[in-house]
């Protein structure tokens, strides 16, 4: 396993949530590699001979920290997890990389916990006015001979996917903070897209600590997600400039 996939994470104010689910990835994965991009602004060591942990300026951002952990992927395929994951016996990456090498898919995502989640997305021509993208729950088929899976356009941030098609793709570094649909719209017409319900990763209990410095981090940590009015007005004209639309609708 270790010889074809690489593990990636970005991690931002939760070193107590990366080394629980560190310690839960060694439980059952012990020799597979781990990239951590790190824009904290206090790195803390992260003691672990098969971790590659790379410092990033302080908040550098969501989609940058993507970027910089898939550049030093030298595996055919990663599997990309938050920090606040937890690994558990359905947290198979075997059988996600079975339906990879049996499809001709470049991404296919899992579970986290019980939320089995994925998109469609749907360009409609809207002239010179510019195109209209509709995002709507679910996907399109069942993949042939892969009953748990479905084709669709985007998923949660648990999957495995071929590292050279989404390095072709990338993520938009100007997305600093709250970014996900946004990944999937570049790779619209480009990356096949699968989602599986027979593979799972846990959530980390969402809970305000109880250590005083544990506090502060979480609060500091929460201050940090949500998009300031300016960063949401870049946002959506990214989204619609880049993209050249005149509506996005979610139904």
């Amino acid at each position: 396993m270790s010889d074809l996939v690489t593990i990636t994470t970005k991690t931002f104010l939760r070193y107590d949530k990366l080394r629980t689910l560190l310690q839960s990835i060694r439980q059952y994965y012990p020799d597979i590699k781990v990239i951590v991009a790190d824009d904290n602004e206090t790195p803390e060591k992260i003691d672990d001979p098969n971790v590659e942990q790379y410092i990033m300026p302080f908040a550098k951002g969501w989609f940058a920290g993507r970027n910089l952990a898939l550049s030093q992927v030298t595996t055919k395929y990663f599997l990309w997890v938050d920090d606040d994951f937890l690994f558990t016996n359905d947290t198979k990456i075997e059988k996600l990389l079975d339906v990879l090498e049996a499809t001709d898919l470049d991404l296919v995502g899992g579970k986290v916990d019980k939320n089995y989640f994925s998109f469609k997305l749907v360009l409609e021509d809207g002239g010179e006015d510019g195109d209209c993208l509709h995002w709507r729950s679910g996907g399109y088929h069942t993949i042939p001979g892969i009953p748990q899976c479905v084709l669709t356009s985007g998923v949660v941030n648990f999957f495995l996917a071929h590292t050279n098609q989404v390095q072709s793709v990338g993520f938009d570094p100007k997305l600093s903070r709250v970014a996900h649909t946004e990944f999937f719209i570049d790779a619209l017409g480009r990356l096949r897209i699968g989602s599986c319900n027979h593979v799972s990763v846990g959530h980390q209990k969402k809970e305000v600590p109880k250590d005083k410095e544990l506090v502060k981090t979480f609060k500091k940590y929460n201050s940090f997600r949500e998009n300031t009015d300016e960063q949401q007005r870049l946002k959506l004209g990214l989204l619609y400039f880049k993209n050249r639309l005149s509506c996005f609708i979610k139904s």
